[in-house]
């Protein structure tokens, strides 16, 4: 019977280390998840409060520069269609290279996310 007692108790160490395990993974997940989520709202954050800053910003030189060049070219409409374009061609630009903007931020997260 010594050696059905020593296959039990084997088997029962094995089940408790199983267990074991299974709840440390359990828990490794759930604190991976949490630093991923954190870290993706925080980013989120931040890209928020500086992008609305610099928005702010942005309309500021934009009209300033609008009556800028108004004022050179002796019409004000003349600088608000000129500073339109700008940002209409920009708009554009931005648009043809959006792949390397989509590859640059896959890459970025993608050092957080599977490290």
């Amino acid at each position: 019977m010594n050696v059905f007692e020593s296959i039990n108790n084997t088997s029962n160490r094995a089940s408790d280390i199983g267990e074991q395990f299974l709840d440390k993974t359990q828990e490794y997940y759930k604190l991976k998840i949490f630093q991923q989520v954190s870290y993706t709202i925080t980013m989120l954050g931040k890209a928020l409060a500086i992008g609305g800053v610099l928005f702010i910003g942005l309309i500021f030189i934009a009209f300033a520069s609008a009556i800028a060049i108004g004022d050179l070219l002796g019409h004000v409409a003349y600088g608000y269609l000129i500073v339109g374009a700008v940002f209409i061609i920009s708009a554009f630009i931005i648009y043809k290279v959006r792949h390397l903007i989509d590859s640059a931020v896959i890459k970025k997260f993608q050092s957080k996310i599977f490290k």
